[in-house]
């Protein structure tokens, strides 16, 4: 028969970071994407944490959750050791000697802007293995899953950040489409092709060049900024281009630009890389191939 006594049990590690990620972003629905589970499993393990502590985290309201003072005292201390569980994976993946990177892109700009890189970069690393994932919102890079990410976001200074180029929009369609249009006040007459993400990219454009934005609302709407670009390239319309994005198909001729007029959307195509505890040469070398 047994003499050593059960030990206590502690909150389970999920159970905390749900929270953590919870609190941090603001709910549980942010917390569900980040984690890639459901509402209903942050939830879950939130009402486990509140349980094991005895105390309740978050006020449940009509309109969304609310840290308690309780919670709020408790998320510092939890950030800042999820944070440095991350930096220790990274150093732990980079002192392995495992020559791989992971680069997490919005999907445009994995397709668009990753995607012709990658041939020159297998080239000029080939001993590096590159992963890329599509997804829709920058992860936490300090949580230790991806090492690098590229954007069209807001540039925030922040260490590890580095901004390729600021984000400028200009109107761009196939050559043929092209030949009729002399005025941008023209465009109110033609299709315009719409990015489901970037919804405001005509009526930004439209009031900045004509002073408003009658006529540029309506026209096609495209979940995926690449299929958006194929149409304007096949001739259905014209597209509000992103020109980091379109680059490559205005080199090509495949579409053009009728006006000179960009506008800059107060984005920028962003690179930041995760803090690392120890040198990633692999990483390093990477980063020095994205950025020339």
């Amino acid at each position: 028969m047994s003499i050593t006594p059960p030990r206590p049990k502690g909150p389970p590690l999920n159970a905390l970071r749900a929270f953590e990620s919870a609190a941090r972003l603001g709910g549980f629905a942010l917390a569900a994407e980040e984690l890639c589970v459901t509402p209903g499993a942050i939830s879950q393990h939130i009402k486990t944490l509140e349980d094991w502590a005895g105390a309740d985290l978050f006020q449940r309201r009509a309109h969304g959750v609310e840290l308690t003072e309780f919670g709020a005292e408790t998320l510092p201390d939890l950030s800042a050791a999820f944070d440095a569980m991350g930096v220790a994976v990274h150093s732990m993946r980079a002192g392995s000697g495992q020559a791989h990177v992971h680069i997490a892109a919005l999907p445009s700009v994995a397709q668009l802007w990753v995607s012709p890189r990658l041939p020159a970069l297998r080239a000029a690393l080939p001993e590096v293995s590159l992963s890329i994932s599509a997804v829709e919102t920058p992860p936490n890079l300090a949580r230790g899953v991806f090492d690098l990410s590229v954007f069209l976001r807001p540039a925030t200074g922040a260490s590890g950040e580095t901004v390729l180029a600021r984000d400028m929009i200009t109107p761009v369609c196939a050559p043929e489409l092209a030949r009729n249009l002399r005025h941008p006040s023209e465009l109110r007459d033609v299709t315009l092709l719409h990015d489901a993400l970037w919804a405001g990219d005509w009526a930004l454009w439209a009031k900045a060049v004509l002073g408003d934005a009658d006529g540029f609302v309506q026209g096609p709407r495209f979940s995926l900024y690449a299929l958006a670009l194929d149409e304007a390239r096949h001739g259905a319309g014209v597209l509000m281009g992103h020109e980091a994005l379109v680059r490559p198909a205005l080199d090509r001729g495949d579409l053009v630009a009728p006006f000179e007029h960009s506008v800059p959307t107060g984005l920028s195509l962003v690179l930041e890389a995760a803090a690392l505890g120890r040198s990633n040469a692999a990483r390093h070398a990477v980063i020095s191939h994205m950025v020339e």
